[in-house]
């Protein structure tokens, strides 16, 4: 995969574009860049879980699960799902997962 190469002659409408798609990845970045949110989208690579399976695999308090999947949310990298009483998230799309794949080489992988 190339990178793109920043040029003195970029047309104008290039360079706005490539501004909007650095605030999107900023923003996208920003929104994994908290440890109890990136446990929740290591969670959430293997499938669809509830709030209660993410409180017992992280061992942590509803209210600190819920504040962390309502920034995922706001990001639009995560969706709920409510059956009965119970909500349940999974990845919005495959983005999450990429980068996860790549911290996990970067950082995990032995």
């Amino acid at each position: 995969m190339a990178l793109p190469v920043f040029t003195e002659n970029m047309s104008e409408s290039d360079m706005e574009k490539m501004e909007r798609n650095a605030t999107r990845a900023s923003n996208f970045l920003k929104a994994i860049g908290h440890e109890g949110r990136m446990m929740i989208l290591c969670h959430l690579v293997t499938g669809e879980k509830s709030v209660t399976e993410l409180e017992d695999l992280l061992s942590a308090r509803q209210a600190a699960v819920s504040q962390q999947l309502s920034r995922l949310r706001l990001e639009g990298l995560i969706t709920p799902r409510r059956e009965g009483k119970s909500i349940y998230y999974r990845l919005t799309d495959d983005r999450s997962k990429q980068i996860m794949e790549v911290v996990y080489d970067l950082f995990c992988k032995d």
